[in-house]
């Protein structure tokens, strides 16, 4: 039923009459509650109430929208994720077209074989057998630079033995190198599912439906397309932010796609140079199998990595010497603009927005709140006139415009171009931080790990960990004679050292074993829930590890009832996860529970 609720999170039976040609995923209307809503036929009752059913009024079009199979993961993602599953399924396809659906194909298309022999191993020497194993779960560090070449391996295997293949990149533009060498190479038996109006994304998912495609490339929602016979789900860059869903039901890719490969007998390769803490940890306890490059040649591919120490305005005497002698280089911060307001020099009262009281900002020679947007305006006597801390991408660039001989560009505005450049001095922020196929800079300096490392947050030391391994990798091997500078006071902290090791997983074992101290585990579920009353003891009957609650004081005359809420961030063992899930569902029948949000940002 279409009433993304969870305390109507359940089948209702409704009568299908013969002349109706509908079954398991059709979009039918039906009478609820005195209206008529929309809902998916999940397929036949087995216990059909005594009592009088009401009929379907109205089946809509002939398009199945799920069949058995996908039902089965669309069911695991509204259990995993506490989500409704009316929610899950309209996330699960683009909106519905009418008008493209009576052009497209009804019957599966026939699609011809691809030539040639399978492929035996990748670039970088691993056996494209062992990843395309049925059901398994592979987490693959390929080669600096190296992945495009890796998938299209894999890729190629797997369409030579008949089956089909979907590929999952975090991003559409830029289209990253990984998607778009799968899709040169494949041609029309290819399709890249992601971007484009409403009306063309429907025809694509129609024609995935059809089968009209043997190679699926897309970002996020793609992990459901109907793509039958799949033999493969390839992740690429599987910690990416980009491969978390910042609505309901809040999925990650990488958990999603592990479950429909398991469904479905296919395998799963989760490909990334820094794999996300729960990725290593399914390593260490074996869920997760591993496939990477011969020691040796591994190492001969890591990069050249020093340290600095930091000197004003995230700049150094080591980095001067080194842009003296560069010929392409990329400096990355993680702060744009110019410089942070601390002081208004009319008032001399710290420098704070008058709309909403956040930090403020100069870019482009203008104070702007970080926080809301709005110029920035003194909250105390409205002046604009402010003490700057200087330091951020267009400081840098201004000051690298002297440093260097190179020309320089800060690509951390809203309209700069993505990634690096071969031949010129680039500024910018982690998300200048692309697949942009192979490149070889003289110099990648990443000027300020040190305050990335200081953010909080459950996962902020990872994902900066990954970013920095991927701009390293534009150094090239040592032979090549790039360099990789780090201006930090902690060349001992473990991220650092993951660098200069080019090896993650000793920092990510810490990160685990961090997280765990704080009841918050790899691999365990988290939760923020919002309800009323005493929700955070109930919460902790119905089996939660951890929980963390705030309360607000109860809503007086003339409030609105959002206050006087708990809020709770849970953290669930997966043994204890199910009898968890059922009570949730049970406070929110009771009202207890007004809103679960899944995996939140921490």
């Amino acid at each position: 039923m279409a009433v993304p609720r969870l305390s109507v999170d359940r089948p209702f039976t409704y009568l299908l009459k013969d002349e109706h040609d509908a079954g398991t995923g059709s979009l039918v209307s039906v009478p609820f509650h005195g209206r008529t809503v929309r809902g998916w036929i999940l397929g036949p009752a087995t216990d059909p109430p005594s009592a009088r059913l009401l009929p379907v009024r109205r089946v809509f079009g002939d398009v199945r929208f799920f069949d058995p199979a996908m039902l089965r993961l669309l069911r695991w993602v509204g259990e995993r994720y506490v989500a409704p599953l009316t929610t899950v399924i309209e996330r699960s396809h683009p909106p519905r077209v009418a008008g493209e659906e009576s052009l497209a194909a009804q019957e599966p298309a026939a699609v011809p074989e691809r030539s040639g022999s399978a492929v035996d191993v990748t670039e970088d020497g691993v056996a494209v057998a062992d990843l395309l194993a049925s059901a398994r779960v592979t987490w693959l560090r390929p080669l600096p630079q190296q992945e495009a070449q890796a998938c299209l391996a894999v890729v190629e295997g797997c369409v030579a033995s008949g089956l089909a293949a979907l590929v999952i990149v975090p991003e559409a533009d830029p289209l990253p190198e990984t998607a778009r060498a799968v899709m040169e190479a494949f041609g029309h038996r290819a399709v890249l599912f992601a971007g484009g109006d409403s009306r063309e994304r429907y025809r694509t998912w129609l024609d995935i439906r059809a089968g009209a495609y043997r190679v699926v490339v897309g970002t996020r929602p793609a992990v459901f397309a109907p793509v039958a016979g799949l033999g493969v789900v390839w992740i690429s860059r599987e910690n990416h932010p980009g491969q978390r869903e910042d609505r309901a039901p809040y999925y990650h890719v990488r958990d999603v796609a592990v479950a429909r490969a398991r469904i479905g007998g296919a395998a799963c390769v989760l490909a990334s140079l820094c794999p996300s803490a729960e990725t290593a940890a399914g390593v260490r306890h074996g869920t997760i199998a591993t496939a990477h490059p011969q020691r040796g040649v591994e190492r001969s591919a890591a990069p050249l990595v020093e340290t600095a120490p930091p000197e004003a305005e995230d700049r150094s005497n080591r980095l001067t010497q080194l842009l003296k002698t560069a010929r392409s280089a990329v400096l990355i911060l993680s702060r744009r603009g110019y410089g942070i307001a601390r002081v208004c020099r009319s008032c001399g009262e710290p420098a704070a927005c008058a709309a909403c009281r956040g930090p403020i900002v100069v870019e482009q020679r203008r104070p702007t709140c970080r926080v809301c947007g709005t110029a920035g305006v003194c909250a105390v006597c409205g002046a604009s006139d402010f003490g700057i801390e200087r330091g951020g991408t267009e400081r840098i660039a201004e000051w690298a415009s002297r440093a260097s001989s190179l020309w320089v560009e800060n690509r951390a505005t809203e309209d700069a171009p993505p990634g690096p450049a071969s031949n010129a001095l680039v500024v910018g922020t982690a998300a200048t931080v692309k697949e942009v196929g192979p490149l070889r800079l003289d110099l990648v300096a990443i000027l300020d790990p040190d305050r990335a490392l200081a953010r909080p947050g459950l996962h902020s030391a990872e994902q900066s960990v990954a970013t920095w391994m991927e701009a390293a990798a534009w150094a090239g091997p040592k032979a090549d004679g790039g360099r990789v500078l780090l201006q930090t006071r902690q060349p001992g902290h473990p991220a650092i050292q993951a660098v200069i090791r080019w090896d993650p997983m000793p920092f990510l074992a810490g990160e685990a074993k961090r997280r765990a101290e704080a009841g918050f585990p790899p691999g365990h579920p988290i939760f923020r829930i919002e309800g009323a009353g005493d929700l955070d003891q109930s919460l902790r009957t119905a089996g939660a590890a951890t929980v963390l609650a705030t309360s607000s004081a109860a809503p007086g005359p003339g409030e609105t009832p959002r206050e006087g809420r708990t809020v709770c961030l849970v953290s669930v063992s997966p043994e204890r996860f199910d009898p968890f899930r059922l009570a949730v569902l049970r406070l929110a029948n009771e009202g207890a529970v007004t809103r679960v949000e899944a995996e939140p940002h921490l």
